[in-house]
């Protein structure tokens, strides 16, 4: 049986992150545990591009965009939706997390979705560091794991 093993070798790939700006003080540390992650694997500071939009129901056109530009390896969906006391979280959420995944299966480009979607702000800040880090390993891996199967 051939297995194609895991790769967490980010030397070469091209990486774009999408980065929602509500909740920013969240927002800014999954960047940073993903920036932090992706560099010591092996992708260069210069092969990753950040786009920042208002919010998670923002982000799959963004990410949309970067994969039709043929111009990335893998994608990053950054951002988080907290529980407030409305249905509109439920929406975001759903949807944002619906549409990175319609984006990611109709253009073949990998994302990694770090959306959270907590029920409380001390979630959020609990799972910022771990979640922004693993993105990043889930883009290598999933970039190298297509190129394995291609």
């Amino acid at each position: 049986m051939k297995e194609i093993e895991k790769n967490l070798d980010g030397s070469g790939l091209r990486i774009g992150i999408v980065q929602s700006r509500f909740n920013p003080e969240v927002c800014e540390s999954l960047l940073g545990a993903c920036r932090a992650q992706l560099i010591q694997h092996g992708v260069a500071e210069s092969d990753i591009t950040l786009a920042t939009v208002p919010g998670a129901l923002e982000i799959p056109l963004a990410l949309l965009h970067m994969a039709e530009s043929e111009k990335f390896d893998g994608l990053i969906a950054l951002g988080a939706v907290i529980r407030g006391d409305t249905y509109h979280f439920e929406i975001v959420a759903n949807e944002s997390a619906r549409c990175v995944n319609e984006v990611q299966l109709s253009c073949g480009v990998p994302i990694a979705n770090a959306i959270l979607t907590t029920d409380t702000d001390a979630q959020a800040i609990a799972r910022m560091h771990v979640k922004g880090g693993e993105a990043a390993l889930v883009a290598i891996e999933m970039v190298n794991l297509l190129r394995g199967l291609a």
